[in-house]
């Protein structure tokens, strides 16, 4: 798979800037990613598009030779989702936007590897596993196929360029593995102590988010009084991510009968 960046952030970020955290993103999927998940990508920075007028982007799609999408903006822009569908119907993508992630008080870097990792896992967001309810785990439902959302606010460094944590094959197992590793980088940081981050768990500062067959609904869930959790997910959903843009785009689910 190869993921196509494009820089729109106007000057904000350089392109020879791009290109080291390109190459830090790329070392971290071939080294610590895909050796757990066997499945990876490579980014590639692609040439520059251009705007036309001030209601929307025009690409040219000789710049686009990717099976995927990431963009890169200084800030929001809702003229984004429709240009791409029309250029790039039924390519996958993602964006990073420079405002979100210095509200979120992290580098944009860690957003950038957090899009690819999850384009790589789901790049047409309608993956799901069936996991114990984050609450009660009285009962199933079905967690959305995520890599990094419960461990978003941990990172780590290749290179002097900050990367996302993520989640491990064993996270998603439904009974608890003694001394396995969940996520990649082991603990999950709550307050000044280090524990395991449990199976279909969430993390000091991270959200999940899983369809309820009981509600017919998409939710998310976060620790109690995780103030940082749910700062992140407000901006973020506020910004229509990738899960969040399908959602609207498509029907819910209709409600699974009993047996």
């Amino acid at each position: 798979m190869i993921i196509s960046v494009f820089n729109l952030s106007h000057g904000a970020v350089t392109d020879i800037h791009m290109q080291k955290v390109i190459r830090a993103i790329n070392v971290q999927i071939e080294r610590d990613f895909e050796p757990y998940w066997s499945f990876g990508a490579t980014l590639r920075l692609e040439g520059h598009t251009a705007r036309k007028g001030k209601q929307r982007f025009k690409f040219d799609p000789l710049n686009m030779r990717g099976d995927g999408v990431l963009y890169v903006l200084d800030k929001f822009n809702k003229d984004l989702g429709g240009a791409h569908d029309t250029d790039f119907r039924g390519v996958p993508a993602g964006v990073v936007y420079l405002d979100l992630s210095q509200g979120l008080q992290e580098d944009w870097t860690v957003s950038l590897s957090h899009e690819a990792l999850e384009m790589i896992a789901d790049p047409q967001i309608n993956l799901v596993v069936q996991g114990p309810h984050p609450e009660g785990r009285d009962r199933d439902v079905f967690h959305w196929f995520e890599m990094c959302d419960a461990v978003q606010a941990q990172s780590y460094a290749i290179d002097a360029i900050e990367v996302s944590d993520f989640v491990l094959p064993l996270y998603f197992t439904p009974s608890a593995e003694p001394g396995s590793r969940n996520n990649f980088m082991g603990a999950a940081i709550r307050g000044k102590t280090a524990h395991r981050l449990p199976s279909f768990g969430v993390a000091h500062g991270g959200y999940i988010g899983y369809f309820d067959p009981k509600k017919a609904d998409n939710l998310t869930y976060e620790h109690e009084g995780d103030a940082l959790a749910r700062k992140r997910r407000i901006l973020k959903q506020g910004r229509t991510g990738r899960r969040a843009q399908r959602m609207v785009k498509t029907a819910r689910f209709a409600t699974i009968p009993k047996a």
